[in-house]
């Protein structure tokens, strides 16, 4: 039988754990914790999307992702800041969630560390014709540049996304029990405990 993991009964140590996936995902596209599914809130209410994950740091509670600055999601978190995250990760049998408040990089230097740090490949996509969401007249009625005019068109609809966790919550799976945990920030820290799964 598989050990039990470090974390199990340890409640410092599962947050210790969360922040270590999330930092994991950020850095490794085949993480199960690289995409997790992003929750803004629009006049019509909840709306869902998958994001990359690019940066996720314990020290400052922040997680990081970049969007169209054209986009739905951008409108949505300038309108309402307030917005959460989801990702399982089937192998491992765990899920984070994390709530926050987003604020949306445009024109700052972190705007311009995340571009310079983004591949090429990916700087494509800002550079698209029309903007996210509009509608087309047929699936191929767009245009994309190529990666040498995306470096230079693409950057003015780009848009680096902070989320400072104001939540945390942690879930487990394992047939001898669940774990699951949650923590709130406060002026002091993180103050946290153990949940019924």
């Amino acid at each position: 039988m598989t050990p039990l993991p470090a974390f199990y009964d340890d409640l410092d140590a599962t947050l210790a754990e969360l922040w270590r996936l999330l930092a994991d995902g950020a850095e490794h596209g085949r993480s199960g914790f690289h995409l997790p599914t992003l929750a803004t809130v629009s006049a019509e209410g909840p709306r869902l999307r998958t994001v990359v994950l690019r940066a996720a740091d314990a020290a400052t509670a922040t997680l990081r992702f970049h969007c169209d600055r054209r986009s739905d999601k951008a409108f949505e978190l300038a309108e309402n800041p307030a917005c959460a995250l989801a990702v399982y990760d089937a192998g491992a049998k765990i899920q984070i969630r994390i709530e926050g408040r987003a604020v949306l990089h445009t024109d700052d230097a972190l705007a311009e560390a995340a571009w310079a740090g983004s591949r090429a490949m990916s700087r494509v996509c800002y550079g698209a014709e029309p903007a996210p969401g509009t509608a087309l007249p047929a699936g191929n009625a767009y245009t994309l540049p190529d990666e040498a005019t995306a470096a230079a068109t693409g950057r003015r609809h780009f848009c680096a996304v902070t989320v400072q966790a104001r939540r945390l919550d942690f879930l487990y799976l394992d047939r001898r029990g669940h774990r699951r945990a949650a923590w709130a920030q406060d002026e002091s820290g993180w103050d946290g405990g153990w949940l019924a799964p």
